[in-house]
């Protein structure tokens, strides 16, 4: 196996043996093949809407696929080869389409990915070491359709969010699509694949808003809201993940039942949306980020919702009571099945096993504030611009991104509580839980961690930065009194940093490593477009932060 897409992939150089994350050789390589696959299906589509032939639901199958090999999703090769059969199928059928309506293909300027089929398991393998990402012998060229290839991944990602709750925009599968067939096309130069890049940046920004609309229609705009991280003595079922769709069907079908629902990691942020405020059973998040799964779900007793990616392979001692659904899927765990003609999914089972389970061991107690996306937040700028002014606010600092096991994670609450007291932390994402459990007091009434809530929510410190600098009348994003020292893990996190390149944001800084799928002369290339660089001690960087937000014009003399 060779694969370099996570902020843990060994010694930030590739994982060759077995994944940081827990995937085997024999996934990797089999979510390879059919990456490949979906970039061949991807040209051929695109060669089909230049005659004016669109299959919207290839589209979605293309943007499904690319989300189940996003680290921590889909850990289960049957499932993979069940995929890449189903993609030959829509293939023949797409291109039965293509001849019947514009005439032959020409086969030989189809790229093998477009053309190459076998019946057996067997052959996959045997195919997947040709095909993976060292194939490219420009190492250049690589690493851009890398960082364009997992760019999209994560746009993917975003889509099927808001494709599940109704939204979809036409856009964005567009791009996906002919996105990663760009990555198939050798005549494509570094400068046609950084222009890619860019435009994976803006459509970035589109896809994190139509999803923000998705679930703010659905659920209303989240408010300030401290979430319960006790436990009660009723049985439970823990939900984590993003699906937040999964999460209003559970608990539609738990109310009555005696089953308390409680949020991990990523899932947090629910508690803050008033759609979810009359379901009592409904009562708190338990643990923290998505790494210490082993020993949160192993203390929780009742069975677990995986709704997305986050998944970590499971002890055995509770992976019986581990469900997956939609994407999310692990050798041997029960999985709930799909919506049919417009139904909920079936949670039954789910709930009857937590009817038969002992409440949840208490490992921790108090609360944790949520809810400080771009409408609770803005609907005060006033108040901040004032405190600005006066000299009362210095800066803000965007901490959001994602937790890892990194040991250089800790960085990131160090400098939480080490930045002034006059510094508010804008964050999103599960980084947070590196220093949301802190008392780190406020500003006046406004509290110095602003949690605007999953990293699906990023699109909200940027729409926070959009608006202020609206409000202030500020020509450069970057005369705003902000710095971001953000955190990545996984795919969309690339996705998030491209979109915040593609608004002309500077002088990010990025940990705890920078990506090891970057050469030398795109990373170099970043760092002197963009001025990225990578997270060095606190000490230094908390200098070099504050010195940032003191040479804003926004900020008052005396600071």
């Amino acid at each position: 196996m060779y694969c370099d897409q996570c902020q843990e992939t060994l010694s930030n150089e590739a994982c060759t043996d077995t994944g940081v994350c827990g995937k085997d050789a024999q996934t990797s390589n089999i979510q390879d093949l059919f990456v490949w696959e979906l970039r061949g299906l991807a040209y051929l589509a695109e060669e089909a809407r230049a005659e004016g032939i669109v299959d919207g639901d290839l589209r979605v199958f293309i943007a499904e696929g690319l989300f189940s090999t996003i680290t921590n999703v889909n850990f289960d090769p049957e499932w993979f080869e069940e995929q890449i059969r189903e993609g030959f199928e829509r293939r023949r059928n797409l291109r039965e389409r293509y001849e019947r309506e514009v005439g032959p293909i020409d086969e030989a300027a189809l790229p093998e990915a477009a053309t190459w089929e076998a019946a057996e398991s067997a052959a996959f393998y045997e195919k997947a070491p040709e095909i993976g990402v060292q194939t490219t012998e420009n190492e250049d060229i690589q690493s851009l359709r890398g960082l364009l290839t997992y760019g999209i991944k994560g746009i993917a990602a975003y889509a099927d969010h808001a494709y599940v709750l109704g939204e979809q925009k036409d856009e964005v599968f567009a791009f996906v699509q002919r996105g990663l067939a760009a990555t198939l096309d050798d005549e494509l130069s570094v400068d046609d694949l950084i222009g890619l890049v860019l435009e994976a940046g803006e459509i970035g920004t589109e896809v994190m808003a139509a999803l923000d609309e998705a679930h703010t229609s659905t659920y209303g705009h989240p408010e300030p809201t401290e979430v319960d991280i006790g436990v009660r003595d009723r049985p439970t079922v823990l939900v984590s993940g993003h699906g937040l769709k999964d999460l209003e069907e559970l608990l539609e079908q738990t109310e009555g039942e005696g089953v308390d629902v409680y949020t991990h990691g990523e899932m947090l942020p629910a508690h803050a949306y008033p759609a979810f405020e009359e379901y009592d059973h409904f009562v708190g998040n338990y643990g923290n980020a998505w790494w210490q799964q082993h020993e949160e779900l192993e203390a929780f007793n009742g069975p677990v919702l995986m709704t997305t990616n986050c998944l970590v392979p499971p002890k055995d001692s509770y992976a019986g009571r581990t469900y997956t659904t939609g994407v999310v899927r692990f050798p041997g765990l029960p999985h709930v099945e799909g919506r049919v003609d417009g139904g909920q999914k079936d949670f039954s089972a789910l709930i009857e096993h937590a009817k038969e389970t002992e409440p949840p061991e208490q490992i921790e107690t108090g609360t944790v504030p949520n809810g400080f996306t771009h409408d609770a937040v803005l609907s005060r700028v006033d108040d901040i611009i004032e405190a600005i002014q006066a000299g009362d606010i210095r800066g803000f600092v965007v901490m959001g991104g994602c937790d890892g096991r990194h040991p250089k994670r800790e960085y990131y609450t160090e400098m939480a509580e080490s930045l002034p007291d006059d510094v508010i932390i804008l964050t999103a994402g599960c980084a947070k839980y590196r220093y949301n459990k802190l008392d780190l007091g406020d500003i006046g009434e406004i509290p110095r961690v602003l949690d605007a809530g999953q990293c699906n929510d990023s699109y909200s410190l940027l729409k926070i930065a959009m608006e202020l600098q609206a409000a202030l009348g500020v020509e450069d994003i970057n005369d705003l009194p902000i710095a971001y020292d953000i955190a990545w893990y996984e795919q969309k996190a690339v996705t998030v940093l491209l979109a915040l390149l593609r608004q002309g944001v500077e002088g990010i800084r990025l940990g705890p490593t920078l990506p090891a799928f970057l050469s030398e002369n795109v990373a170099e290339l970043l760092v002197e477009e963009f001025d990225i660089k990578p997270v060095d001690s606190v000490e230094s960087d908390r200098e070099a932060i504050i010195e940032e937000l003191e040479s804003s014009p926004l900020v008052a003399p005396s600071m």
